[in-house]
C-alpha cells in the first residue's frame, strides 16, 4: 500500500510495525534550516538506504528500508 503523509503519519506507522520502506523526496529548497521531517527519530533499528535517484539538478529521491523487528 502506499500512502502519502507527513512525519507524523510516518511515526504512527513505525510504532505499529506497519512500515516496509520510507521514500523522501527532497527539492534543493527545502535543504537548511526548518521543521525536522520526521517528529522523533526513527532509530531502532537503524534504517536502511537502499536507493538514491537524481531528478535534474535539484531534486532527488531517497528509498529507505524499514528493518523488521524494532524494539519497543
Amino acid at each position: 500500500m502506499w500512502i502519502v503523509g507527513g512525519g507524523g503519519l510516518v511515526g504512527q506507522f513505525h510504532d505499529a510495525g506497519l512500515l516496509d520502506e520510507i521514500i523522501v523526496q527532497v527539492g534543493s529548497v527545502t535543504l537548511g534550516a526548518g521543521k525536522p521531517l520526521l517528529p522523533r527519530r526513527i532509530t531502532s533499528p537503524s534504517l536502511k538506504l537502499t536507493g538514491v535517484q537524481q531528478f535534474g539538478p535539484g531534486f532527488a529521491e531517497l528509498r529507505y528500508e524499514v528493518p523488521k523487528g524494532r524494539s519497543a
